[in-house]
């Protein structure tokens, strides 16, 4: 078999028969785009069954066959993480997406505050960049992204046991990394989420009704003004880095 150059993520169970078919789309994307010819390899990933190596046997013009040949890794538990992040602008929730799957991220979910200015969010966009970033970044999952909800809605279903980390753009809280490297085992080995609100922040009310929570621990990503596509990034990976798999 030929060097693996091509991975997806297929719903199929694996290894199934052994053999796949492709749907229509994944077909056009080996066939059409990137020229696959038989005999070439491509690496197959469900979010349960760990990744396995396949090798093309059939090319049609809307199907792709597949031949699975063996396990190259096995499935391996990832970072029980949440992102809640207030919608923005298309290309700027793309980023979103994309950069926090690689993040580790495991659930993507967006927040209506009363400061989005954002009307409407293209779920299934959503999935679909998270896919191809979990693709591409090698990933086992890919995260799991959920409908808008409001904010208030969200914080009244809040389950005790998971953590928020709520990046506050007031500053009151102690720098993000210390915040989470000091807290007792018992709390950094709980399910964690991580607030970040719209362009504009959070109101006060809401503010609030987030440090009202008694899991939530108020953090700091430093005194300069972040965008919120990019205090995301930042808060993740200063959670991966205190608490997470890095």
């Amino acid at each position: 078999m030929k060097k693996i150059q091509h991975r997806l993520y297929v719903n199929s169970a694996l290894p199934g028969s052994g053999m796949l078919t492709l749907r229509p789309d994944q077909s056009h994307y080996l066939g059409n785009v990137m020229r696959v010819t038989i005999g070439d390899a491509v690496a197959l990933f469900n979010g349960r069954d760990g990744e396995w190596a396949a090798e093309v046997t059939e090319l049609k013009k809307k199907a792709v066959c597949l031949r699975i040949t063996g396990q190259t890794k096995d499935q391996k538990p990832e970072s029980d993480l949440m992102l809640a992040f207030a919608p923005i602008k298309k290309a700027r929730i793309d980023f979103i997406a994309q950069k926090a799957t690689e993040l580790g991220v495991g659930h993507l979910q967006p927040i209506i505050t009363r400061r989005t200015n954002v009307e409407r969010v293209k779920t299934e966009r959503l999935i679909s960049n998270a896919i191809e970033a979990a693709e591409q970044c090698e990933r086992l999952t890919v995260p799991v992204v959920s409908d808008p909800i409001k904010l208030e809605k969200l914080l009244a279903g809040w389950p005790d046991a998971r953590m928020i980390m709520f990046c506050d753009e007031d500053l009151s809280g102690k720098s993000a990394h210390f915040a989470l490297a000091d807290l007792p085992p018992s709390q950094r080995e709980r399910p964690w989420a991580i607030f970040i609100g719209p362009e504009g922040g959070f109101d006060d009310d809401e503010r609030a009704a987030i440090k009202a929570k008694a899991n939530t621990v108020v953090v700091s990503l430093g005194p300069r003004v972040l965008r919120a596509d990019t205090a995301a990034m930042a808060a993740i990976s200063l959670w991966q880095s205190a608490i997470g798999d890095w």
